[in-house]
């Protein structure tokens, strides 16, 4: 039985059918759990510090338009495709000799972008099909840390350790655009209408937003990531590592991703933190038995936290493996008023979700049904729980068609 559809912006694929709410969204638990998900390896060598030790994890999961299937990379340089109607795996593919990272499906659930770890930097369009690589996109010499589908054409955009944003288009092995930064590592991240995209720049704490159609000009918006309260719990404070950005499908806010102890909400249209999240543990190290580096490290995965389709909710994995939900409607209707402009406003969990062994280091939420995935150690699928109080909720849900 298919899981329940869910509201979200509305496109050729995504029709809003019902919204979450308080009820539903705290009576998810795992419904299936994919321990194989990724090969486990070889057991640590003598040499290896604890710190380094532990079962290779998956590092990035995407779903297709549809919400029909999900594509997980990991550690063991295999990508995975999963059935979400089905509940079981479709097929497993390896990528040997160039790595595999942040896999991305186009518009097709037939073909994905994925990013090389290692003998060259080269971005590669596959077909799930056939196995067979459709276009290499070439240009980057450093590693692509960050790569996004435009959610409205043949587009994409990477970043990578060689301080370039690079624009592409999949009919074409040629980018078609470039921004150089002064620092390696950019983060990308479209808005849903492709009209505006944003690029975190870590060294600076920076958030840039471009206008899609003058991206060769200035940003027509920065916003400082500096949060003040950090100095009170060591000085000089530790700095914000950013590890994904993503806009609220209405455009008005941006979820900044990180990997420390908290994540934060900005104004999508203003210098201006709205919100802090705090609760989780920061998914930076490898382990809870690991110290932590000295300076701040995105960690094995940057793609930990992420609005539900309906803006109502972001979710967030944690390195104790339990996943946390926040509560962010209404957001500036709701936040105390701000006598300190420095100030940030801290929203602690509504709910924790339990049920992931391992860290859960990717979070994602499916664009058109009421699905959740988390991924780590293992995969898991979730689903509002049919026991008890919500049972009658649950049914209701499951019992609505698919959009067509």
């Amino acid at each position: 039985m298919p899981p329940p559809p869910v509201a979200g912006p509305s496109s050729a694929h995504n029709l809003p059918t019902f919204s979450l709410n308080d009820t539903i969204i705290q009576k998810f638990k795992p419904a299936k759990v994919f321990k194989a998900a990724v090969d486990a390896g070889p057991p640590p060598t003598p040499t290896q510090r604890p710190s380094n030790q532990g079962p290779k994890q998956i590092s990035g999961i995407c779903f297709d338009d549809k919400g029909e299937c999900v594509i997980t990379a990991g550690e063991d340089e295999t990508f995975r495709l999963y059935s979400c109607k089905l509940g079981k795996p479709m097929k497993t593919l390896y990528s040997k000799k160039y790595g595999v990272d942040l896999p991305r499906f186009t518009h097709k659930s037939t073909a994905i972008v994925y990013a090389s770890t290692k003998e060259d930097d080269t971005i590669r369009y596959h077909s799930l099909h056939d196995n067979k690589y459709l276009q290499y996109f070439k240009g980057h010499k450093g590693r692509v840390v960050s790569l996004e589908v435009s959610p409205v054409d043949d587009g994409f955009m990477s970043g990578s350790l060689d301080k370039t944003v690079r624009l592409w288009d999949l009919r074409s092995p040629t980018c078609r655009g470039l921004l150089a930064l002064p620092t390696p590592g950019p983060l990308v991240a479209y808005d849903a209408g492709a009209m505006v995209f944003a690029v975190g720049v870590n060294a600076y704490q920076h958030i840039l937003v471009y206008d899609q159609a003058n991206f060769d000009k200035a940003p027509f918006l920065t916003i400082k990531l500096d949060d003040p309260s950090l100095a009170k719990i060591t000085y000089p404070p530790r700095p914000i590592f950013m590890t994904s950005l993503t806009f609220s499908s209405d455009g008005k806010y941006i979820l900044v991703g990180c990997s420390g102890n908290a994540h934060y909400i900005v104004d999508g249209f203003d210098d201006m933190i709205l919100a802090k999240l705090e609760g989780h543990i920061g998914l930076e190290r490898r382990g809870l038995n690991a110290p932590p580096s000295i300076d701040p490290a995105k960690g094995i995965s940057g793609e930990e936290v992420c609005f539900t389709p309906d803006n109502k909710y972001v979710l967030g994995g944690s390195l104790d493996g339990n996943i946390y939900v926040w509560d962010v409607q209404n957001l500036k209707e709701k936040l105390p008023p701000r006598h300190d402009p420095k100030s940030i406003p801290v929203i602690k969990p509504l709910n924790r979700l339990e049920g992931h062994k391992g860290p859960a280091r990717c979070v994602r939420f499916n664009p058109r049904f009421g699905m959740l995935a988390s991924a780590g150690n293992e995969l898991a699928f979730w689903l509002p729980d049919m026991s008890g109080d919500n049972e009658d909720i649950t049914k209701d849900l499951l019992r609505r068609k698919q959009p067509t």
